[in-house]
């Protein structure tokens, strides 16, 4: 999977995609941080993590209007 970021204009908010193969899930992580470089910069340092958590939610059908929403990793609040 790869991560293919898009930044939003809200403060801390990035939206992503998972991609698997031609598919496409937009995925959007809230933090609380007072710049999108921030937001990005912690969305890089976490990729990981943040796939696998991703995906679990596309699996589970856990989306908010089709999309995949996470938030920032518990020890990082």
């Amino acid at each position: 999977m790869q991560i293919v970021p898009k930044i939003k204009p809200d403060q801390g908010t990035i939206t992503f995609f998972l991609a698997s193969g031609s598919d496409r899930q937009m995925c959007r992580l809230a933090t609380t941080f007072n710049t999108q470089k921030q937001a990005f910069s912690y969305l890089q340092k976490h990729r990981t993590e943040f796939e696998r958590m991703a995906r679990a939610r596309l699996a589970s059908g856990e989306l908010e209007d089709g999309i995949v929403v996470l938030s920032m990793l518990s020890a990082e609040t």
